[in-house]
């Protein structure tokens, strides 16, 4: 591996400057021994024209550029010659201070130059030209500039990297060290990217002790959000105090009086054995709430004939409506609030749009939404009506960060109909009912079988298994979609049974055996690649997925992305930005909402532009640009091959499943159930009799720890 190199140079001039996230391009004058001007690229809180600095990095060769250095350390050298300093004074470094004052400054003081300014500033007023309102302006400037560069030199010398230190300085200014050394676990809540275990490293660095009450705090949250990351709302008592006393390397008792004091600080919540971060537990609270007061807000019979309505639609759209159907569209004159459950070719499309239709006629105004923006397409597409994602529905204000719906400012809407319903963890939700008046239908729409939310939560589950709201469930599948095997085989395979893998030539289900790891993925890269593309004339990109269970291994999304890219984006020109690789033409994924720009995780798109001198990545997501600066692309991965989980609420022509054994602690029936619904088209399966099998038989789905299902029960005196 290259060992990193040391430089000294005074800028010259500067190429980019971003203000935002410190990174920089900058000419600089090299000293001794090589005295020439060269390029340097890296993070700096702040530079000035003329100052001097050491650079810690190494050479990289640029194909468009030329050799650059690109640095991750620098410390700030003053001007040892008279030459030197009037460059450093005149480089408007400091405010009040050009070119023609600083050479009477140092014609003045000579040598002395810096000390006067740093110690006797009142000598200013004896250089021609200096009246007393510009002492203090340079006399603030000039402390502005050495509180940054104290700052920046003590976030170094605590191992702070430069990346870090650039966005604690923008954090906090010039209270970073004092806001550090009070508690450096405030980095967690306060700068998106440094976690638990980097707070923890510098808390170590800093001097801050193992049994610190401020890291047992840390570690309390650091757990619950671990858990609330795998679903959770809360955990139990004695699950955290283990937790977390084996996370920190402390005694239990330790961690059980820190929960005393965080409770009754109300950073967490403890009830009933149970341990929460407060918007987990409000969140789970309200919506139980809101959906009691949904149900039991009194229901005004309206008078039209829903028999008449539903052979008018059977008509128009030449279907036969199921009974269960049929009930649905019934049953939502009965109750404000319906859930419409079922899984694929069961009708639930067409029982929308007869909903749809029955509030038109009644004249009320109707409001479509999804949690996704891949999913609020699918819906519009769908029923022939606009549909919006939940965010934009509830008019996310990027400046107030926070939704401008509410329940001071409400949807206006007479009946709301959300789709994919199993994606919506319950933050969201929450946010949702806030922004819903008691006199509105909401028609709730999902597949209970598939995968919960990302987010925490299990609400569609949750609420079925209350028993407080009406359920219809869709069980028909109907004879225009027997022929499809991808429909047949989804339903087969949530009943616990082997799914039909032979048949007729043009079927749409396809299994490919192949055990070894290493030769799966070569055949589904050969799928994905050229056979399918030349055999049924589709886009590698646009129309084809692959879908993996987990992220590691040989046929895992990290290696397979790789593989995918060497085969169809080889060449063209990219950027390498920490571990990550980015090239125009790549296939890429959001990991996380981002409201300002209105990308939500699971969101893919293609990298349309690179702009080095600018520092953005231009992406496009469906028909809009959205542009990434560069500090901003660890929200960004490569969606050539993805996880299960991160395609919900997605369809795609073309579906490619690895399962192998070696995914064994990750194959289960709801998952490769959703894999296979995803498809649209084809679903091809590559590996072992075996490790289907056992995905299939594996039922026994992770329970999360929620209790709104508890929480809708109390309210059923309430409500009935």
């Amino acid at each position: 591996m290259e060992e990193s190199v040391h430089i000294k140079g005074t800028i010259k001039r500067l190429v980019y400057h971003n203000e935002e996230n410190g990174f920089v391009i900058a000419r600089v004058d090299l000293q001794e021994p090589e005295k020439k001007e060269t390029t340097v690229v890296g993070k700096m809180a702040a530079i000035s024209i003329g100052e001097t600095y050491q650079f810690k990095g190494k050479w990289n060769l640029d194909s468009r550029y030329g050799w650059q250095f690109n640095f991750d350390d620098y410390q700030i050298i003053l001007p040892t010659t008279l030459e030197g300093v009037r460059r450093y004074l005149g480089s408007g470094l400091i405010k009040g201070v050009g070119p023609a004052t600083a050479n009477r400054i140092v014609e003045q003081f000579g040598e002395k130059t810096l000390e006067v300014i740093e110690d006797y500033p009142e000598k200013l007023n004896e250089v021609e030209g200096i009246a007393q309102k510009r002492i203090g302006l340079i006399k603030k400037s000039w402390q502005e500039q050495k509180e940054i560069k104290r700052v920046m030199l003590f976030l170094q010398s605590y191992k702070i990297t430069t990346g870090y230190a650039v966005k604690i300085f923008k954090q906090y200014g010039s209270k970073a060290i004092e806001k550090l050394k009070e508690n450096p676990y405030c980095l967690v809540d306060d700068i998106f990217g440094i976690g638990f275990k980097i707070a923890d490293r510098i808390a170590q660095n800093l001097g801050i002790e193992n049994d610190s009450p401020s890291r047992i705090r840390a570690g309390i949250k650091y757990c619950l959000n671990e858990n609330a990351g795998q679903g959770h709302c809360f955990v139990y008592y004695d699950a955290i105090i283990k937790m977390t006393a084996e996370l920190l390397g402390i005694a239990e008792d330790q961690v059980e009086r820190e929960c005393v004091f965080l409770d009754n600080s109300k950073e967490i919540i403890i009830e009933d054995n149970q341990v929460w971060l407060p918007q987990y537990f409000y969140a789970e609270k309200e919506v139980s709430q809101k959906i009691a007061g949904l149900i039991r807000f009194p229901q005004q019979l309206t008078q039209i004939n829903v028999d008449l309505k539903i052979e008018q639609l059977e008509e128009k759209y030449k279907i036969k409506f199921a009974t269960e159907q049929k009930k649905a569209i019934k049953e939502v004159l009965l109750h404000r609030v319906l859930i419409l459950t079922g899984g694929p070719g069961t009708g639930k499309t067409t029982t929308t749009i007869g909903l749809i239709e029955l509030f038109e006629d009644l004249g009320l105004k109707i409001v479509l939404a999804a949690p996704t923006g891949r999913a609020a397409k699918k819906l519009a597409e769908a029923t022939r009506r606009t549909a919006k994602t939940i965010h934009r529905l509830l008019a996310y204000n990027p400046r107030e960060r926070g939704f401008t719906k509410d329940e001071k400012n409400p949807i206006r809407a007479d009946a709301i109909i959300l789709d994919e319903v199993s994606m919506i963890d319950i933050l969201l939700m929450n946010h949702l009912l806030k922004a819903v008046t008691e006199n509105t239908f909401l028609i709730l729409i999902g597949d209970i079988d598939q995968l919960p939310s990302v987010g925490p939560g299990n609400l569609l589950k949750d609420m079925i298994d209350s028993e407080v709201i009406p359920v219809i469930r869709l069980t028909h599948i109907f004879r225009q979609r027997e022929k499809s095997l991808i429909v047949v085989n989804a339903h087969l395979v949530n009943q616990g049974k082997y799914p039909i893998l032979k048949g007729k030539q043009e079927r749409d289900f396809y299994f490919l055996k192949e055990e070894d790891p290493e030769k799966a993925a070569e055949k589904i890269i050969h799928l994905c690649t050229s056979r399918l593309p030349r055999s049924y004339h589709i886009n590698p990109l646009r129309d084809i997925q692959i879908l993996t269970p987990m992220y590691k291994g040989a046929v895992g999304a990290d290696q397979l992305n790789q593989l995918m890219r060497n085969a169809l984006n080889p060449d063209g020109k990219s950027l390498k930005y920490g571990h990550q690789q980015y090239k125009i033409n790549d296939k890429v994924m959001q990991i996380r909402n981002n409201y300002d720009k209105e990308v939500f995780n699971g969101d893919i798109g293609n990298i349309k532009e690179i702009n080095l001198e600018e520092q953005v990545i231009k992406v496009l997501f469906y028909s809009r640009i959205i542009e990434y600066d560069f500090s901003e692309l660890n929200e960004l991965v490569l969606a050539y091959a993805i996880t299960v989980h991160k395609s919900q609420g997605s369809e795609y022509p073309v579906v490619v499943i690895p399962m192998l054994t070696q995914h064994f602690l990750l194959l289960q029936r709801n998952l490769l159930y959703t894999a296979i619904t995803r498809a649209r088209k084809m679903v091809i399966i590559v590996g072992t009799n075996k490790a289907l099998w056992i995905a299939i038989k594996n039922n026994k789905t992770v329970k999360r720890n929620t209790f709104l299902r508890e929480r809708l029960k109390k309210m059923v005196p309430l409500v009935t």
